[in-house]
Formats: C-alpha cells, sequence, structure tokens
C-alpha cells in the first residue's frame, strides 16, 4: 500500500512544492552559475533507476569543464567554482531532480543513483539497490554521505530497500533537512564528491 500508493502520491505533491517554493532561488543561482562557469548550467548524466532501467539524472552543474594540456578535466577542486561550492553547501544543485521525481524516474527517499559503469561491479546484494525507485536522499547519506565507505554505503541501501516504510522515510526526511541545515558530509576525504567505486575485492 505504503510503496505502491502513498510513497508515489507524497513524492509528486512534495515535489510540486519544493519546485514552487525554491523558483524565486533557482532563477538567480542558475544566472549566476551560467555567468561564472560560460556554459550549460545542467547537469545531465543518465543513470540506472529501479530494475537497472537508466533515466536522465537532472542537476545544477557545480563545476566548469576546465581540462589539462592532454585534455583530461582537471581535479574536482580545481574545476569548483566560488558559486558552485555555495550551491552544493545548501543542496541546491539537488533541487532539479525534482522533476526527475515528478515524471517517476525517482523518489524523494531510496538509494541514490550511481554511475552505469558500477553495474558490472556490485555483488548479488549489492544490486538489490535496484530494488526500488533512486532517491534524491536515503538512509546512506543520513548515515554520512560522501564520507561512508563504499561497502558500508551499500549496506545502508540494501537495508533500507529491506526496511522501508512510511516512518523510516519520514526519520530520512527529518535528519536529511537536519544536515543540510549543517551542512554535514557533502565532500569526502580527498576530493568534492565521493570517490570511485573501484569493486569489492
Amino acid at each position: 500500500m505504503y510503496t505502491a500508493i502513498l510513497k508515489p502520491t507524497l513524492d509528486k505533491i512534495i515535489a510540486v512544492l519544493v519546485l514552487l517554493v525554491s523558483l524565486p532561488v533557482m532563477v538567480p543561482v542558475s544566472m549566476l552559475l551560467a555567468f561564472f562557469q560560460k556554459g550549460n548550467v545542467f547537469f545531465l548524466q543518465k543513470r540506472p533507476g529501479k530494475g537497472e532501467k537508466t533515466f536522465t539524472l537532472i542537476k545544477l552543474k557545480t563545476m566548469r569543464d576546465a581540462r589539462d594540456a592532454n585534455g583530461s578535466l582537471l581535479p574536482d577542486r580545481e574545476r569548483l567554482t566560488t558559486i558552485g561550492r555555495l550551491v552544493r553547501k545548501t543542496s541546491l544543485d539537488e533541487i532539479p531532480q525534482m522533476v526527475n521525481v515528478l515524471i517517476g524516474d525517482m523518489s524523494l527517499i531510496g538509494p541514490r543513483p550511481l554511475l552505469i559503469s558500477y553495474l558490472p561491479l556490485y555483488n548479488a546484494r549489492q544490486r538489490r539497490r535496484h530494488d526500488v525507485k533512486p532517491g534524491i536522499t536515503g538512509w546512506a547519506q543520513v548515515n554520512g554521505r560522501n564520507t561512508v565507505g563504499w561497502i558500508d554505503r551499500f549496506e545502508f541501501d540494501v537495508w533500507y530497500v529491506e526496511n522501508i516504510s512510511f516512518w523510516l522515510d519520514m526519520k530520512i526526511f527529518f535528519i536529511t533537512c537536519w544536515h543540510v541545515f549543517r551542512a554535514k558530509g557533502i565532500s569526502g576525504e580527498n576530493s568534492e564528491t565521493m570517490e570511485m567505486f573501484r569493486g569489492n575485492d
């Protein structure tokens, strides 16, 4: 009942409200990103969703496309702009994913959608994170976000899949709001984003 009807209904209602309330902030922020980053303000990338079906993730772009002499992207810290860092710190870059929620690709709460290239690296248990729709926030995020190692992060994801409920989602929602307010756990230890998953070995 909850996962089939109530959860997707709440997802869409909250997504519409968030988009409407955030519009006065998102417009000027998008203009600043376009000016300082000299390019597209949106980050679009294919990600695996429920059942490993791919969809296009939408976020605000917080890094420049600066490359070195060999054509490789510079490290995250060198590409992250001042406005981009502020947008990440306040989690405003996540707001466009409400569109993903509206069209049914994502839920507000669930395992974060990761890279398609990770799919062959999961073991059977880790693959269960794709039994539900991916979320903007999830159990792994409220237990450390980008500061949690991959193996623990996947365990949090699978635990959520096995214990999903209205009350668990409410708990995750309110803890997420508290973490956003404190700007907690945004970056990994060695980069502005989570280190790449290399497999279970």
